[in-house]
């Protein structure tokens, strides 16, 4: 299914929504039980199990000090629904990140995908997204 603006040979342009929050990347041991602090992530919950790690994305807010995190990403959310063989997603949004030397930590849910960035530099990704055709709404 193709989105607004994509053809065969071009990078799709996608609706993008700057999510309000907040939040961290949490790193635990990997037979940690999960923690009872994430009960109060309301806004952003992502959770992740390997055999090396325990991973935990939430609000930062509910994230008690101590503890071995990544702090002060906010969320760009591509908007609706993406069926799960779409193609080229991601890399739509991290060429341009890229190209502006902003790192990213990218999540994908079941429904749509995230790409976390810097709070630091939330204002550099939009524009850089908005330069490559992406429509972002804060």
């Amino acid at each position: 299914m193709p989105l607004q603006g994509q053809t065969p040979t071009s990078r799709p342009r996608l609706p993008l929504v700057v999510q309000p929050e907040t939040v961290a990347v949490c790193r635990l041991p990997a037979g940690a039980a999960l923690p009872q602090w994430t009960a109060g992530a309301s806004s952003f919950l992502t959770v992740s199990r390997t055999p090396e790690e325990l991973s935990i994305t939430a609000d930062q807010r509910v994230i008690p000090d101590g503890l071995r995190c990544e702090r002060d990403y906010r969320p760009i959310r591509v908007r609706g629904t993406l069926p799960t063989n779409l193609v080229g997603i991601l890399v739509a949004i991290a060429e341009p990140l890229a190209a502006a030397s902003i790192s990213i930590f990218a999540i994908s849910t079941y429904d749509t995908d995230y790409v976390l960035v810097k709070a630091r530099d939330l204002d550099r990704a939009v524009a850089a997204l908005e330069r490559a055709g992406h429509q972002v709404t804060r």
